[in-house]
């Protein structure tokens, strides 16, 4: 089992973010690199089946989010996990949780176990 922390994900990654189509494209391979990165340096040997993966959101205040919205953006992240694995992320059971507010706002994901 290992976790990846990896930074809030960038304002046009959001679904409901109304950003011009080169500001997205940007920011998806730069969130998708900095994750495939970050898991690449902690691999962990993969089961062969489903693939347990814990996201654990920590927003940057204490403003209402809902939880598929910050999943929706952090869509990226999962890509460049799946990349660094050489795995499809079709395998991936997800299990979501709130966590507390933290200065800048985190994402801890958390894989196999």
């Amino acid at each position: 089992m290992t976790t990846v922390s990896l930074p809030w994900p960038d304002k046009s990654l959001h679904p409901n973010a109304r950003s011009h189509w080169a500001v997205k494209s940007r920011a998806t391979k730069a969130a998708r690199t900095q994750a495939y990165w970050l898991a690449h340096m902690g691999m962990i040997e993969l089961p062969e089946g489903p693939i347990a993966v814990r996201i654990v959101f920590h927003p940057p205040d204490k403003r209402r989010r809902d939880v598929d919205g910050m999943l929706s953006a952090c869509k990226a992240y999962l890509d460049g996990i799946a990349d660094a694995y050489g795995v499809n992320d079709n395998r991936f059971t997800l299990a979501l949780e709130r966590g507390d507010p933290v200065k800048g706002g985190c994402v801890n994901i958390t894989i196999g176990g």
